[in-house]
Formats: structure tokens, C-alpha cells, sequence
């Protein structure tokens, strides 16, 4: 299954920084845009799918709120 998120990202003194605009709370650096991008994938799976097993399923909710 394939998810296509936002990033923003900007140069800082050392490192490039980005966060997923979809979840503003996984946030991470690198040395290259390209490590950023690598260590944003990451990211992304230990905060949401790390303890999700392989074989699973999806089903999409409808929720009113």
C-alpha cells in the first residue's frame, strides 16, 4: 500500500528539517535532502506502523464529526 504525504522541509545551520505536514508531530533531520527524505520514511513507519504485522488489512471509516 503505497501513502503519499506532505513534507515541508528548510535548510537549517547543519542539517536539512522536515515534518509531515499530515502529522506535524514526526519531525526529523538530515545531512542531504536525500537522507531527510530516507529518515522521513522512516519516521513515518515507527510512529504509525511499527507494530503493525505484515500481513494486514485496511478498511476506510466514515466518521462524523
Amino acid at each position: 500500500m503505497e501513502t503519499k504525504l506532505k513534507m515541508i522541509y528548510w535548510k537549517g545551520e547543519k542539517f536539512w528539517v522536515g515534518k509531515l505536514l499530515e502529522h506535524p508531530e514526526i519531525m526529523t533531520q538530515g545531512e542531504t535532502l536525500e537522507e531527510l527524505e530516507e529518515n522521513m520514511k522512516d519516521a513515518y513507519t515507527l510512529m504509525t506502523m511499527e507494530d503493525v504485522p505484515q500481513e494486514h488489512e485496511v478498511k476506510e471509516l466514515a466518521l462524523n464529526v
